[in-house]
């Protein structure tokens, strides 16, 4: 068994605010309970649920820990009661439900992947809570088809990069809305076949005309807000909505008459609630439908910033500005 030492350097949150709240501290290494394994961090992922947490915005579930950090990669070296696979050792990335930034994080045996053979342990860290999320709303939910148009608005985040990656990888057309031209120009280098400049264009009008006036077969969307309607537009007949985020706002006011004659489904999901049953299935699917692109189709992820795990502020600093395309991971 590994040596594992009785403390580690964690990052927690100070009084909720600004990035400076993010503080360096010493913390007891957690025990992995029944099925689940214990993992010597070398890397999480940053995400915007992460930032709303250190605001005081997203407070974690019950029973969680209130360190942030919602996805992992490094060595398993302790596994609870229960555990067969996987086996200390192992090379994995895991979505966690908190914990994250820190030198090591217990995670339930079931949210746990391999490490495709293809990426380092940084690259890994950026998988799972984009992956979970895009290939549960898009693919799981959405039920997003070869040979079909998604429409995912912020293309260049995390989440954005990751559902063009995808979308390209199974066979979908991708058209993604973004802030910039430079932004634009990153999604299309990325597979994405229409980037549109949403402070410049429409993106009703320009996602009609990209699809012959048919509309978007799916929208992933992390706006909310006034988006909802204008998403209702932009669909197309027996069209999905899915929504994983209110950054434009929680309430929304449409016309249901739109919703009703185009046939559409409107859902909404967040993941950190989910059950770890319910996790541990999308993990089985990812496994299975996805994971082995990592080896056949150089499928990777965008990390656009490293930073060493201590200098947590500065990264929420850099995901607050904008600026960033892909992922920002932390290094332990």
């Amino acid at each position: 068994m590994s040596d594992v030492p009785a403390a580690m350097i964690a990052i927690e949150i100070g009084t909720p605010g600004p990035p400076e709240s993010l503080r360096p501290a010493s913390r007891p290494v957690p025990q992995p309970g029944s099925q689940e394994v214990l993992i010597r961090v070398a890397a999480a992922g940053v995400n915007r649920p992460d930032v709303l947490q250190r605001k005081g915005l997203y407070p974690p579930p019950a029973g969680v820990t209130d360190i942030p950090g919602l996805e992992v990669a490094g060595e398993v070296v302790r596994v609870g009661s229960g555990v067969t696979e996987p086996v200390v050792g192992a090379r994995v990335c895991a979505l966690v439900a908190g914990g994250g930034y820190a030198e090591y994080v217990a995670a339930p045996a079931v949210q746990c992947l391999p490490v495709p053979a293809t990426l380092s342990l940084e690259e890994a860290a950026a998988l799972p809570e984009t992956f979970f999320t895009v290939y549960y709303n898009v693919f799981m939910r959405a039920r997003l088809r070869s040979g079909e148009t998604l429409l995912i608005h912020g293309g260049s985040s995390g989440i954005g990069t990751t559902a063009i990656l995808l979308a390209k990888a199974m066979g979908a057309r991708a058209i993604v809305t973004a802030g910039n031209a430079e932004k634009c120009a990153a999604c299309r280098t990325l597979g994405a076949d229409v980037a549109i400049n949403y402070r410049e264009e429409d993106f009703v009008a320009r996602t009609l005309e990209a699809t012959g006036e048919r509309g978007a077969d799916v929208i992933l969307d992390m706006v909310g807000g006034e988006y909802l309607a204008r998403n209702i537009a932009a669909a197309a007949v027996n069209g999905r909505i899915a929504v994983i985020a209110t950054q434009g706002g929680a309430k929304a006011e449409i016309d249901l008459r739109g919703l009703m004659t185009k046939r559409l489904w409107l859902g909404g999901s967040t993941l950190r609630p989910q059950t770890v049953t319910s996790k541990g299935e999308i993990a089985a699917a990812l496994r299975s439908e996805v994971w082995p692109l990592f080896e056949s189709r150089s499928l990777r992820p965008v990390i656009y910033a490293r930073f060493p795990l201590p200098e947590a502020a500065r990264a929420h600093a850099l995901m607050e500005s904008g600026k960033h395309i892909g992922k920002i991971v932390l290094v332990a």
